[in-house]
């Protein structure tokens, strides 16, 4: 089920933004739960009008008979009226067939209400890829399998039984089932989208002018991308636990292999150590112009967990200004870097986290670096025999 947030339906004016005739296409299902709960929907011919109040007051409160699909629905189409989403739903629906009222000037949520009326997943998929863009921080995972296979699309009978196997894991852990996976096709790599729940939430509510409560699931979405070229899975979840779920699932069900991408390591920052600052040379590297290293952290551990931090517009001029050498015992365990890329006027940041995690600011930026990293030696040696 959808996140239902109750403050999305808290004012009249969120439902009369949606005109009258497809608000009630749209409620017009659910009528015997709204005839339960003492409101009458009026035919679409009447003349009267919508309870607005006494509509809010049922949304507001939902209980254990409310509809599924109403809640979607309701979800869905607030989430996709905005001004941005518009734009794409009004080519989406051009490029699908998908016939609009003719009002030469509808609101947001009026498209919106029409596309899901008439292809629901459509507007579902549409809502899911904007979460694409969002993350930043990836793990890494390589495949060991020689050669690597040419990839193959999953098939839809595979969708299910990967979201089926997810939904095992999810409801386990108390995250409930009803997990979807979306897959988006780029020119150098493959995308998944995982959308699933998480555990549920109270939020006070008024129910008759008595306190009360309601419980609802939110709904989590996480990101893999596939390079096929390379064997490589990166992946942007919340915990070890999903992220061993996706590894081996994902494995299983579009690889054909459930240790397709074994859990090992891909960055090391030793060379920071060992090469000094010839470790941030970057001129055989197309698409970057210079590197300095900006914070480096170092983990000594011992009873107290003690870090070490340093930071410094570049901390290797800064080790040598003093006449410092960084630390030969201590493990190093973060790293950033600011790197000038050719087509930026600023530089911008890089992370890594040994043994898997990288951080960009723009995900764009991460062929440039893995460059830049595997020529330094940042990549694991095991990793770059994969990738020959």
């Amino acid at each position: 089920m959808a996140t239902y947030n109750l403050r999305r339906f808290a004012h009249a004016d969120g439902l009369k933004a949606i005109a009258r005739e497809h608000l009630l296409a749209l409620l017009n299902p659910h009528k015997p739960y709204f005839d339960g709960r003492g409101l009458t929907l009026p035919p679409p011919s009447a003349s009267d009008g919508i309870d607005y109040d006494q509509l809010v007051n049922v949304l507001m409160n939902p209980n254990t008979d409310t509809p599924k699909g109403l809640l979607d629905a309701l979800y869905f189409v607030h989430e996709m009226a905005t001004p941005e989403a518009m734009d794409v739903l009004l080519q989406e629906a051009e490029n699908n067939g998908i016939s609009l009222d003719g009002n030469p000037d509808p609101t947001a949520a009026d498209v919106a209400v029409q596309v899901y009326l008439q292809n629901k997943d459509l507007l579902e998929r549409k809502h899911a890829e904007q979460y694409l863009l969002k993350p930043r921080s990836f793990e890494y995972f390589q495949t060991d399998t020689h050669p690597i296979p040419k990839f193959k699309p999953p098939t839809a009978k595979a969708l299910v039984a990967l979201e089926k196997d997810l939904d095992d894991w999810f409801e386990k852990k108390k995250r409930g089932r009803g997990s979807k996976v979306f897959v988006y096709p780029k020119k150098d790599s493959v995308w998944f989208l995982v959308r699933h729940g998480d555990p549920l939430r109270r939020e006070g509510s008024l129910d008759g002018g008595q306190a009360s409560s309601v419980f609802y699931r939110p709904e989590k979405y996480d990101v893999l991308v596939y390079e096929p070229t390379i064997g490589e899975i990166r992946m942007h979840a919340c915990g070890k636990g999903e992220k061993d779920l996706f590894r081996r699932q994902f494995g299983r069900h579009v690889f054909s292999k459930e240790d397709f991408f074994p859990e090992t390591g891909k960055y090391t920052l030793e060379p920071l150590r060992t090469d000094g600052d010839a470790s941030v040379v970057c001129t055989d590297v197309d698409g970057m112009e210079w590197v300095r290293l900006k914070e480096i952290q170092f983990f000594w551990g011992g009873a107290e967990k003690e870090t070490e931090i340093r930071k410094a517009n570049d901390v290797f001029a800064a080790y040598a200004g003093r006449g410092r050498t960084m630390p030969q015992k201590a493990r190093i365990i973060r790293a950033s870097f600011q790197v000038k890329f050719t087509d930026s006027k600023t530089a911008r940041t890089v992370t890594i986290r040994p043994s898997n995690i990288a951080q960009y600011t723009r995900d764009s930026d991460a062929a440039v670096v893995e460059d830049w990293l595997t020529k330094r030696g940042f990549i694991l040696a095991e990793q770059e025999d994969d990738e020959e």
